[in-house]
């Protein structure tokens, strides 16, 4: 796979993807090649059975790397409202990856406490998407 998208990160609800994220490094054209984008795509989402599976055999909302397809991975962290979070990446730290998760998870129960914000819809806040990609950032 290329290397970019450098990350590819989803939030899953009970029926649809609530938000999704490609974040690239500086430097690098926005530009994404279609074919890998959807090769990316097409491997998170073919991930969420696993996370399924690891839901059933761990008590933890860090599932770490659940798949793992041609040097990408897929890490995983559920909230207790079970939406999921899904992080496409290329191998690394899974300390960064648990720390990535926490503050997006925090920012994520900061929305859900917004009066505006239904549970488990489509997350359209333009400071929501700025701060996950900020955070994110830091990981490239």
């Amino acid at each position: 796979m290329a290397a970019n998208p450098v990350l590819l990160f989803l939030i899953v609800g009970k029926n649809e993807p609530l938000y999704e994220a490609e974040i690239t490094k500086r430097g690098i054209s926005g530009n994404t090649d279609t074919s890998v984008a959807r090769q990316s795509y097409f491997v998170v989402h073919s991930s969420l059975d696993l996370v399924d599976r690891a839901t059933w055999s761990s008590q933890n909302m860090y599932l770490k790397v659940v798949d793992k397809v041609n040097q990408q991975y897929v890490s995983t962290f559920l909230t207790a409202g079970n939406i999921k979070f899904l992080l496409l990446h290329s191998g690394k730290s899974e300390d960064t990856i648990k720390i990535f998760f926490q503050e997006v998870h925090e920012l994520y129960v900061q929305l859900s406490m917004n009066p505006f914000y239904r549970y488990d819809t489509p997350i359209t806040s333009k400071e929501f998407d700025k701060r996950v990609r900020n955070v994110a950032r830091r990981l490239v």
